[in-house]
């Protein structure tokens, strides 16, 4: 009978990275020249340490003859995110495609749509000399309320204003923005399906669990390779597969709106490498009392924690639900 481990900081490392690496190549080669019948892989590389890795595995399951990086920068993209990609494919040997979407997104109004709600909020709003952003305000972390989302807006001298968010300007800001995933899946799939290729989607493990993506965005691809990957298992498969230390050293960022934002900013509330631990303590079945002993944390504020995490998790399952079809069957 297995024993469980003590809980501990270092309980999610992995212990034996190569066989990890091994098992997953061997399973996405397995998945996309067996079961697809496809020929190599298609994969969207933003710069980000999730896209990074995903590249890294494909080309070390496919050769890099066989995997295609496709670039998909807009208005509001950071340039360094375009920088860091072109390095990432130099460093492992592919093709690349950039593909600008800004075209697209104007076409679905994109920006328009966003800023009027945006303008609902802040009047004085001009796209042209204000940048913009929403997230989470943290003082929800460890109550039981919903988390409230703020707007934020910059000028040209740097002021920043700040406002709560009510949910007809929250949905429809979110609504629009998420043309940006749409589309760039849309850009995916017509890359591999002119190559016979398949797609390689890159959200982790926190992306899936607390659905932080797009469904049929983001969250559409064939193979999620590292979908049951922590972060910090991420970070490590990234400096064992040799993904550029500037990508490993970078801060994750949406590069979704104008004004930059980190993840743990517009979404997740806590660092990663803290989230990680919490999180396998959560799904692991630890008490709050064994994980605040390790983390120095308080059952109290570790049990909010947990049950923030099965929020996200049930209010989120939506997004996972494949299409439903069951509705009638002789």
């Amino acid at each position: 009978m297995e024993t469980r481990r003590p809980f501990s900081k270092d309980i999610i490392l992995l212990q034996d990275i190569d066989l990890v690496v091994n098992k997953i190549t061997g399973k996405l080669r397995s998945d996309v020249l067996n079961d697809f019948k496809r020929n190599g892989a298609v994969v969207g590389i933003s710069g980000g340490i999730d896209s990074s890795v995903c590249l890294a595995l494909s080309v070390k399951a496919f050769g890099p003859d066989r995997v295609i990086g496709v670039i998909m920068p807009e208005k509001d993209s950071s340039p360094e995110s375009e920088e860091l990609a072109i390095e990432l494919a130099a460093e492992f040997g592919i093709k690349t495609v950039k593909e600008e979407i800004t075209s697209a997104l104007n076409g679905f109004n994109c920006y328009e749509r966003r800023d009027e709600a945006v303008k609902r909020v802040f009047p004085e709003y001009d796209q042209k000399t204000y940048r913009m952003k929403i997230g989470i305000r943290q003082s929800g972390l460890y109550s039981n309320l919903p988390p409230l989302f703020s707007l934020t807006i910059i000028d040209g001298n740097g002021r920043q204003q700040d406002k709560i968010l009510n949910v007809r300007d929250y949905l429809q800001i979110v609504a629009a923005s998420n043309f940006k995933q749409r589309s760039r899946m849309s850009i995916l799939y017509y890359h591999a399906e002119a190559m016979h290729y398949a797609v390689i989607g890159t959200p982790n493990k926190h992306e899936q669990e607390q659905g932080f993506f797009v469904k049929y965005g983001d969250g559409g691809a064939d193979v999620m390779p590292i979908g049951n990957l922590f972060k910090t298992q991420v970070y490590q498969l990234a400096e064992f597969l040799g993904v550029p230390q500037r990508i490993i050293q970078r801060t994750p960022t949406t590069d979704t709106y104008s004004a930059s934002q980190t993840q743990e900013e517009f979404f997740y509330q806590l660092p990663f490498n803290l989230m990680d631990i919490y999180w396998y303590g959560f799904e692991s079945g630890y008490t709050p009392e064994e994980v605040g002993t390790v983390m120095g944390e308080t059952p109290e504020r570790v049990e909010a924690l947990f049950r923030n995490f099965e929020r996200k998790r049930k209010t989120t399952e939506y997004l996972r639900m494949a299409p439903l079809r069951d509705y009638y069957c002789e």
